[in-house]
């Protein structure tokens, strides 16, 4: 399923250039995509995203001023979705690739909506760094060379997974699309901690958030388990398990997590509706 996007031919068209889809939109730049063959409709683009039609980029042009869309990505704000659904459709051909990253916005509605042939998929903020991880599921229709396009454009910002059953996205979005806000709730609390244990503010802050980020790339790095890493780091009777075992204890991090996963999934399923 492997491509490349110097090989991606067809005009794209970027709906929302924000934050997710400013990063998608950089990403593939940086990866050799053609900027003449990309066009963003963005009514309010920052100043980065105007200088790129200095490059080549169309931006905000009229659907028949580009003829036959062969992909487009939907980047809006879900709630956004409805009202800008004639000026999507507009862009969209019985055979155009439509690629949503919208949370719990579902292939039915989309296909609905916007026509063409929809993958779903599910990124997270990490994707501004080229180090997110996108989901993606794809309606029955979408062919083997579409979904290769699609992954390709989704691989632009870090790595991409694949699911054949959409229900499974509520609990993708619980996990990964609202994961990075439970990392840094971490970071945000093992400072606090530290203040509470009698460190400096700002002290506790920076040892909190180099923790963090430097445990995440030595996870990223590391071919051993999580468990594992954790293991490697706890001494039999030593301080960190000390306080493994408050943590790990009845009311601790597992039943915590497996409350609040339930509960975004939850919350995914209802926005859904």
């Amino acid at each position: 399923m492997s491509n490349t996007l110097e090989n991606i031919t067809g005009t794209i068209v970027l709906a929302g250039a924000g934050k997710m889809g400013g990063a998608m939109l950089t990403g593939w730049l940086a990866r050799g995509l053609d900027p003449k063959n990309i066009a963003v409709i963005e009514p309010f683009p920052s100043q980065e995203i105007s200088a790129l039609a200095t490059k080549g980029v169309r931006l905000n042009p009229s659907a028949s001023d580009l003829g036959t869309v062969a992909t487009l990505v939907v980047a809006l704000k879900p709630q956004m979705f409805r009202q800008a659904g004639a000026m999507l459709k507009s862009f969209t051909g019985l055979s155009t690739l439509v690629v949503s990253i919208m949370a719990g916005t579902t292939i039915a509605s989309l296909s609905e909506i916007c026509g063409g042939t929809v993958v779903r998929a599910m990124p997270n903020t990490p994707a501004a760094i080229g180090r997110g991880i996108t989901v993606a599921v794809a309606a029955k229709n979408v062919s083997t060379e579409q979904r290769a396009v699609a992954d390709a454009l989704l691989r632009a910002t870090g790595s991409v997974e694949w699911v054949d059953d959409e229900s499974l996205m509520d609990a993708v979005t619980a996990v990964s699309g609202s994961g990075p806000a439970y990392i840094f709730l971490l970071a945000e609390e093992l400072a606090r901690a530290g203040v509470a244990a009698g460190l400096p503010q700002e002290l506790a802050t920076k040892l909190a958030r180099e923790t963090v980020a430097g445990s995440g790339e030595l996870l990223h790095r590391s071919d051993a388990p999580s468990a594992t890493l954790r293991q490697n780091v706890t001494s039999p009777g030593g301080t960190t398990a000390a306080a493994l075992e408050v943590l790990m204890g009845p009311d601790g991090m597992q039943s915590l997590l497996i409350r609040a996963v339930a509960a975004a999934t939850k919350r995914s399923k209802e926005l859904a509706k």
